[in-house]
């Protein structure tokens, strides 16, 4: 057919890409549907758990307990060998032949320079947790641990060494393998910032669709009320803060004006976002960090902090193996009547599921942040850097807990073992000079490093259900409220009892959800040797055939 000069062609409207793909929309709106569903069932879940919890808390804390002790008893193994897996696995992306691949593409720039991106991945993945147990884990562990048992040469080396370990190298390996599996699902992939969406593809097509829920609602869960219970320790160590500054005893009027309070930082951190809030926040943080820091070891016993930090880092490098594959297992042959009969029970399973419970929010925030960074940059960052800090700050803090505790017959020991968050401020208050002054400096820091714990969580929190459109600014102050909502209906409702129970539970929960990492980390390795086949490809396709000489045999 011959047009003429003012006929157009009518075919080419016919070849718009939305027309090649109907199936799209379809999938679209199956997505939001999906999102709608998981929305109502996480709320519907989280108030069920939350009232049988206040409604019947010796029932809860029975059943809680019981699943306490059986995996305890039946899987230290497992959560030893997992520790084992992101360690090797993290080793293996910070040096093998990946670890070039840059997060977001070739071109991709950093977001934030380097002080900035420590400070903010710090501060949401250990912040709260490393000044709550950097002198109770010492104090606690000083008369008798594994591998350094009471009447060697070294117990305190020994408590030391234990608490670099379990705030160290092996936890932040399990914050990073799941924060670099959603970051190149998100920044080169073009997934949504969801887990779904960084394990599904693995899953036969059938089975994407309820699968993908299923493990977006653990998500969601684990977020949820491991901000929630957390906000209520961070409100009771806050308390024992002011009470150290003022005299002021704790009562529930105080707690409900904390939390409001650290609420209402939050909302305005979340609503200026991560570069004008939680970033500005995260720095203060680290600054006022190393002023606690600086503080403690010039003022206090200095000599023997130095001595501390150099004998008790030997201890921990010398003896990372069998603490890492430690598993009592003696417990393995006789078993248990509780947990509580279970040294691992008290501490290593308890960390790491800690850890892994709270590794969706921690671990999808690192990945927000962290476009631009090669992935053994980012695997270095994310677990070398932190661990050293950690260590240095327990050797400091920690270790001057430990002295002030011998120099004045166990009254840091007491306190911890009347309240666990009294102890940092005990020891402060034996700072020549500059004592008062620090327990002001630890006070702000618990809120702040919480306020940005909290603002991390609710930015993942956010991604996770807002149907793959940017949240707003609104919708994250509103996520806020009801943290703060939740926390405070426990706290006064059910007390202290009831947050331990509920945060135990959920930690617990960080059993199956240590599958879902496991079968993420798998998806993550396949994706990876996929778009290397699919670049190799590239490049042979590029290349001309005239540009590949075939070698000549020689004739025989």
């Amino acid at each position: 057919m011959t047009l003429t000069k003012n006929e157009t062609r009518p075919a080419v409207p016919a070849v718009k890409h939305v027309d090649l793909n109907p199936s799209e929309p379809q999938e679209e709106k199956k997505r939001r549907v999906d999102d709608l569903v998981i929305k109502v069932a996480a709320i519907v879940l989280v108030v069920s758990i939350l009232t049988f919890a206040v409604a019947v808390p010796d029932g809860t804390a029975t059943a809680i307990g019981a699943a306490r002790t059986f995996v305890t008893e039946y899987f230290t193994w497992f959560f030893v060998a997992f520790s084992a897996l992101a360690l090797g696995v993290c080793g293996w992306l910070a040096f093998g032949r990946f670890r070039h691949i840059r997060l977001g593409g070739p071109d991709a720039k950093p977001q934030y320079g380097k002080f900035a991106w420590y400070s903010m991945l710090f501060a949401c993945g250990q912040g709260i947790g490393l000044i709550f147990w950097s002198v109770a884990e010492p104090i606690m562990l000083k008369d008798e641990n594994p591998l350094f048992p009471a009447g060697s040469a070294s117990p305190l080396d020994g408590a030391m060494a234990w608490s670099y370990f379990h705030w160290g190298l092996t936890a932040w390996a399990m914050y990073g393998i799941v924060a670099i599996c959603l970051a190149y699902s998100h920044h080169n992939l073009g997934k949504k910032l969801t887990f779904r969406d960084a394990v599904v593809d693995i899953f036969p097509r059938k089975s994407r669709r309820g699968a993908g829920m299923v493990i977006e609602l653990l998500a969601i869960l684990a977020t949820v009320l491991g901000l929630s219970t957390s906000f209520g320790f961070a409100t009771l160590q806050f308390t024992s803060g002011i009470s150290a500054i003022t005299g002021i005893h704790a009562s529930a009027p105080l707690w409900i004006a904390i939390i409001v309070a650290l609420g209402a930082l939050t909302a305005g951190s979340v609503f200026f976002g991560i570069s004008k809030g939680m970033k500005r926040i995260s720095e203060i943080n680290s600054v006022l960090s190393i002023v606690l820091l600086v503080a403690v070891f010039a003022f206090g016993p200095i000599i023997y902090l130095a001595s501390t930090l150099s004998q008790t880092f030997g201890a921990f490098f010398q003896n990372f193996l069998a603490m890492s594959l430690w598993t009592d297992s003696g417990i393995a042959a006789e078993g248990i009547g509780s947990w509580q009969d279970s040294w691992n029970g008290w501490w290593t399973v308890f960390i790491w599921c800690w850890v892994i419970a709270f590794s969706p929010f921690v671990g999808a925030f690192i990945a927000r942040i962290s476009r631009g960074r090669t992935i053994g940059e980012f695997v270095l960052g994310v677990t070398v850097v932190p661990s050293l800090i950690v260590m240095i700050w327990i050797g400091v803090i920690g270790g001057a807990a430990l002295y002030y505790d011998n120099a004045n017959q166990g009254t840091i020991a007491d306190a911890v073992a009347q309240d666990t968050s009294q102890g940092l401020f005990v020891m402060l208050e034996y700072i020549p000079a500059v004592g008062t002054i620090l327990l002001v400096v630890a006070t702000i820091l618990v809120a702040t490093y919480y306020i940005t714990s909290l603002d991390s969580g609710v930015h993942a929190l956010a991604e996770f259900v807002s149907s793959g459109r940017t949240p707003s600014k609104l919708f994250r102050v509103v996520l806020v409220a009801s943290i703060v909502a939740i926390t405070v209906a426990l706290l006064t409702l059910g007390g202290t009892s009831v947050i331990d129970t509920v945060q135990t539970g959920t930690i617990i929960g960080a059993f199956p959800f240590a599958f879902v990492i496991i079968i993420m980390v798998v998806n993550f390795v396949k994706r990876l040797r996929r778009g290397e086949s699919a670049q190799v490809q590239a490049a042979a396709a590029k290349q001309p055939i005239e540009a590949q000489p075939i070698e000549e045999q020689p004739v025989k």
